[in-house]
């Protein structure tokens, strides 16, 4: 074994650490990059950095440079993770990820021991639109997951575990957004996306699909079931993006400002992580911090901004009624839906609620004490109750 400069007491966190860099398989975790690396704490105290060099990874004594993530836990838990691999542990709150979701639960995901029961994969996927980072476990019915604004598929993490129980369950990274593709000048509407999804239905020939999705997830859902009725089984939406009905004072100014300034930075870091925690769901600190580092990775990049201020402007701007207005058209949706509501929800009040009963007659309803993200601040309740949705189709 390496020297790795520890103290005595932190040599079991190293060799557990060693065990887990040893069990590496690129094959589960496609890194999307040449090089990574991550820095691993026990407590506040260094144990080591892992360097992913080309599908390869290996253990190095902590030398200060920057890591593209950080995982921390006690060291206990780091023991516990050698011996039976880590996702659990992440799971349950035990191992912290900052930085970079998406590369450190990927590393846990290769680090699993063989025969381990967690089944995730995090690859990216060939489609018609560009490469699409997905994270996928599961066998049965496909469900594809698809976050909502500023989000990543990091915050249906828990969900692809909830689902794969009982079916394979596919958590995207829309255009845009995460570690997906990120074209300049794209619509990056609710048309854009519902492209973006049967693109990858199509790349992983997969027929038709169960579609769940929140907030600006949930609006994308409900247009791939409008605009390709053939590909889409059931729908479980919570707490989604729906047209406002209220006036929109903003909309002809948005209409004239090109979303390319986002190439541009427009507002300091801190200024933006204020207003994304008024986003992210309070009391839920594993996913507050990591979801504040999801979206600010993008952001903080000239095509992920403007990614975002299309999309933003875009939910803003949509009609409610007319020839093409999402209320006039949300009356044909055929397939079987399911709407997840929170009631201390301030982005998508439950007051929506009623305007879908008239037009959607038949769709299924859940109330939910929470605010805008029921899979991560109720995730029993809510994959609950999506499980039991789904599974009626079979």
């Amino acid at each position: 074994m390496a020297d790795s400069g520890a103290a005595e007491d932190d040599r079991p966190a190293w060799a557990a650490l060693e065990t887990l860099v040893e069990r590496f398989d690129a094959g589960i975790f496609d890194v999307g990059r040449r090089r990574a690396r991550i820095h691993v704490e026990s407590g506040d105290e260094p144990i080591g950095d892992v360097l992913i060099e080309y599908g390869q990874a290996r253990l190095i004594p902590a030398d200060g440079k920057r890591p593209d993530a950080v995982l921390s836990a006690d060291a206990e838990v780091w023991a516990s993770a050698g011996r039976v691999g880590g996702l659990s542990a992440f799971r349950a709150g035990d191992i912290r990820i900052r930085r970079d979701l998406h590369l450190g639960v990927g590393f846990l995901a290769a680090t699993a021991p063989t025969g381990a029961l967690s089944g995730l994969r995090i690859h990216h996927v060939r489609t018609a639109i560009g490469r699409t980072s997905v994270a996928e476990a599961g066998r049965g019915d496909p469900v594809i997951l698809i976050h909502g604004l500023g989000a990543t598929k990091a915050s249906f993490l828990p969900t692809v575990g909830a689902l794969a129980r009982t079916h394979r369950a596919i958590a995207i990274d829309l255009p845009g957004f995460g570690d997906s593709v990120k074209p300049i000048g794209a619509a990056y509407d609710a048309a854009f996306f519902a492209g973006a999804v049967t693109a990858l239905l199509d790349a992983l020939e997969i027929e038709r699909a169960h579609l769940v999705g929140n907030s600006m997830g949930g609006r994308v859902a409900i247009e791939t079931g409008l605009l390709h009725p053939d590909r889409v089984d059931r729908l479980a939406l919570l707490a989604p993006s729906l047209a406002w009905l209220r006036s929109r004072p903003w909309a002809p100014l948005l209409r004239i400002v090109p979303t390319e300034l986002g190439l541009i930075q427009p507002a300091p870091r801190a200024v933006v992580e204020r207003i994304v925690r008024r986003v992210i769901p309070a009391g839920q600190d594993q996913w507050t911090g990591a979801g504040i580092d999801e979206f600010l990775r993008a952001y903080l990049t000239p095509r992920g901004r403007a990614a975002f201020y299309a999309a933003a402007r875009n939910i803003y701007l949509e009609a409610p009624h007319g020839p093409n207005g999402f209320w006039t058209r949300l009356g044909d949706l055929q397939a079987p839906s399911l709407f997840v509501w929170g009631r201390r929800d301030t982005l998508v009040p439950i007051g929506f609620a009623r305007h879908v009963r008239e037009v959607l007659p038949g769709a299924e309803h859940l109330e939910l004490d929470c605010g805008h993200v029921p899979q991560l601040e109720r995730p029993r309740e809510a994959h609950a109750e999506v499980v039991r949705f789904l599974s009626a189709a079979q």
